[in-house]
């Protein structure tokens, strides 16, 4: 995977703020501080799991596994949206908590923590912006960064309000922002990741559109039992039965449509990995759908 060196990279600085703020947390008696630690090292344990996954998926496997292991990548991806969903309901509970009996803070100690994964956040957010359109592993890896990135902005306010008007209670209402900031962005990947699970069509992707387009390559007459779905993010697939007039295994013409209609699917939908039925017209009839 291209993006494995970088997601290396992220989970080393993610550990690092991990170690600051509990060391943070401790010296500052902040449960806030301390939150946002557990907050991060939950992402950076979502990242591990994604970087065993993409590892695993990259080696030789059985020959029963006609697709490999690249399943384990989204597998991975949706146990670290769950794993993130359950944390943001966690982070609301602790702030009704926090809301009803406030914890006074040493906020210098607290700030100095928060500013530091600010600023080690804000280089791991660039390292993987370049890659999150491109594999949903990164896409979650992104997102629990740019979460834990303004986790640690919540906790830098909440320590200045602390520090300058004693109001303990702001740590409460920063954590509910955060929260209600993850939870939307969490739903999304699931989404995307259970679409994958479920062999949904690609996102983008119009079914009719590439009907029409492989409709048009010459000797085609129709084209049924169409479907489109991902493997594993950045590796969409396409299968159809095409029927072809006049018979391509008698006239020699069908080594050309296969090219014709791999070509299509390539150039216009950015879709490598194809699987083609080439049909008589005759034979059609035999490929409809039959019901017990």
């Amino acid at each position: 995977m291209a993006n494995r060196s970088k997601l290396c990279i992220v989970l080393c600085l993610s550990l690092s703020i991990v170690l600051a703020q509990l060391v943070g947390a401790w010296l500052s008696g902040s449960l806030a501080l301390l939150a946002d630690a557990v907050h991060i090292f939950a992402d950076a344990f979502g990242i591990a799991i994604a970087l065993i996954a993409v590892t695993v998926a990259s080696r030789p496997t059985k020959p029963q596994r006609t697709f490999g292991l690249y399943r384990l990548e989204i597998l991975a991806t949706v146990a670290n949206g769950l794993i993130l969903l359950a944390l943001a309901v966690f982070i609301l509970w602790q702030a009704v908590g926090r809301w009803f009996n406030p914890v006074h803070v040493t906020p210098g100690i607290m700030i100095a923590a928060a500013v530091y994964g600010v600023i080690v956040n804000l280089i791991s957010f660039r390292i993987l912006q370049s890659g999150a359109t491109e594999s949903l592993t990164v896409k979650g890896a992104y997102l629990e960064v740019m979460s834990d990135m303004i986790g640690s902005i919540g906790v830098v306010v909440a320590g200045i309000v602390v520090l300058t008007t004693g109001y303990d209670r702001a740590d409460s209402i920063v954590s509910v922002f955060i929260a209600l900031f993850m939870i939307p962005r969490i739903l999304m990947l699931l989404r995307d990741s259970f679409g994958v699970l479920m062999e949904n069509a690609p996102t983008g992707l119009d079914l009719d559109e590439v009907r029409q387009h492989l409709s048009e390559v010459e000797g085609v007459v129709a084209v049924h039992d169409l479907h489109a779905w991902t493997i594993t993010s950045g590796m969409p697939s396409l299968s159809a039965h095409v029927i072809v007039d006049p018979d391509p295994f008698q006239n020699g013409q069908g080594t050309r449509i296969l090219d014709e209609l791999n070509e299509c699917v390539h150039d216009c939908f950015e879709i490598g990995h194809t699987t083609f039925q080439l049909e008589a017209a005759e034979h059609a009839a035999h490929e409809e759908p039959r019901h017990p």
